[in-house]
């Protein structure tokens, strides 16, 4: 295997090669570095590299490798990863995205960190995040913005735009975010892959408290949908005090990716009120997932998917979540006016609006109870370039940005589980996806349904044309 096939093989087959000696950790993780070291200038995908840590665990992992027998490994032993520049790792700057935090050290790993090292993963570093994780483009200011691999013109989404990147561009196999409004989602169908927002309560944010009243959550990025499964069963659980969580599934996530599916009942839109029809290439990626599942035995039908009075009182919870402390004039214009409209709101508005949510979030997944799955776009159209608004006014670019991402946040207000997954291409070769949603905590459904698609409708080959190209390691 060459060393660009090895960079783009999905982690799951990267733990086997290792289990079986095929591989060793020092060897995938080199490679990963020297490709990172080539490619990531260009790609900004990285803001912190861990090489000397990295390669001091692959190292151990390398040693313990030879002295141990397969069965005893965790599943995802010696395989590299990274984690969001929102995410606590200890030894690693945090910087949420803002340049006067860039060497700030949290105290302790987050328990989605811990637990991706307890199941084997070596980590390679953090990944770009749009500032304070508020965009749904990755161009923070004070660090240079991240790009699309499969055209370095556009953007790969955000504010998990860093991991997308990375993912799509074969700089890792796989990858952690966190979305409270489509930042796993965005970035999966602006990058070609596989993200999961999991249900509300399937991953916990210990050791911190929830910030933005049950919008967000951790969840994976990967290329095929049994890495994205395997991962979540990794991040997936409770710790005690955790103000939201549910039981675990009686099989794996993994496992639901071989599981046989009853037909389904199919619910479809691309007309979404209030903002009204989708531009039509989205339109088609819809319409084909559709058509392929009415073909796989599934009954397809069109829905009513009704945002009205819903996406205000989101707004101003999610708007919240950037009074994280770090005082105004560091911040770009863009939190500047999203800090200044939420501090204009006092606690009891707050707390209305949060009502008003979960008021409405109820309502909406109980019009949808006759259906199992629901077939949306991740966004209202393809992505845009980079630095497409960055001259707009605040409030110009507020609107652009609550009206492209308009898919994706009811459903971090009802907590149901969303997966993106590929859907073809543009028109200018550009990734488009859609995304599935699931009944409340039915993750299991919907991984073994976007596993059927993805045998239906492979998309395991396509690479960007920028990440294929051989070079010589340094």
């Amino acid at each position: 295997m060459n060393s660009v096939d090895l960079a783009f093989t999905p982690a799951l087959d990267q733990a086997r090669l290792i289990r079986h000696k095929e591989i060793s950790p020092i060897e995938l993780v080199q490679l990963y570095l020297d490709r990172i070291q080539q490619l990531d200038p260009q790609l900004g995908s990285f803001w912190t590299i861990a090489a000397e840590q990295a390669l001091d665990d692959a190292q151990a992992k390398t040693e313990l490798l030879a002295m141990s027998h397969p069965e005893e490994l965790p599943p995802f032993f010696g395989v590299p990863t990274a984690i969001k520049d929102l995410t606590p790792v200890e030894g690693m700057p945090c910087s949420y995205g803002v340049k006067v935090l860039k060497n700030r050290q949290p105290p302790q790993d987050a328990e989605v960190v811990k637990r991706m090292r307890a199941a084997g993963f070596i980590l390679l570093g953090k990944t770009a995040t749009a500032a304070l994780g508020s965009t749904p483009y990755t161009e923070a200011k004070g660090f240079a913005p991240t790009r699309n691999p499969w055209n370095l013109d556009y953007t790969p989404g955000g504010s998990s735009g860093g991991a997308a990147a990375a993912v799509a561009a074969g700089l890792c196999a796989i990858a952690q975010g966190s979305d409270g409004g489509g930042s796993i989602r965005g970035p999966a169908g602006c990058c070609g892959l596989v993200g999961i927002k999991p249900s509300r309560g399937r991953v916990s944010h210990a050791p911190t408290g929830d910030v933005i009243s049950g919008l967000a959550t951790h969840g994976p990025l990967a290329r095929t949908v049994s890495d994205a499964a395997a991962l979540l069963d990794v991040m997936s659980g409770k710790v005690l005090g955790d103000p939201y969580w549910l039981p675990d599934p009686a099989h794996s996530f993994l496992e639901a990716t071989r599981k046989p599916l009853q037909d389904l009942r199919v619910g479809y839109a691309t007309f979404l009120p209030p903002v009204g029809a989708i531009d039509p290439v989205c339109e088609q990626s819809v319409m084909s997932t559709v058509q392929l599942l009415e073909d796989l035995g599934h009954q397809p039908e069109l829905v009513s998917v009704d945002f009205n009075d819903l996406l205000e009182p989101i707004s101003t919870v999610w708007q919240a979540g950037v009074d994280v402390g770090v005082p105004w004039f560091f911040l770009d214009k863009m939190n500047r006016y999203l800090l200044k409209r939420s501090r204009n709101r006092s606690g009891g508005q707050y707390l209305t609006a949060v009502t008003k949510m979960q008021t409405l979030a109820r309502k909406l997944v109980a019009s949808l109870d006759h259906v199992d799955v629901l077939v949306l776009p991740i966004f209202m159209y393809p992505t845009i370039h980079v630095g497409e608004w960055r001259k707009l006014r605040p409030t110009k670019i507020f609107d652009e940005i609550a009206y492209w991402v308009t898919p994706c946040p009811p459903f971090n207000a009802t907590g149901q589980p969303a997966i993106a997954i590929p859907a073809g291409f543009t028109p200018q070769g550009l990734p488009i996806g859609v995304q599935l949603v699931g009944r409340p905590a039915d993750e299991v459904t919907l991984i073994a349904l976007a596993a059927q698609i993805e045998a239906a409708r492979p998309w395991i080959g396509d690479r960007p044309d920028f990440a294929t190209r051989p070079f010589s390691a340094n």
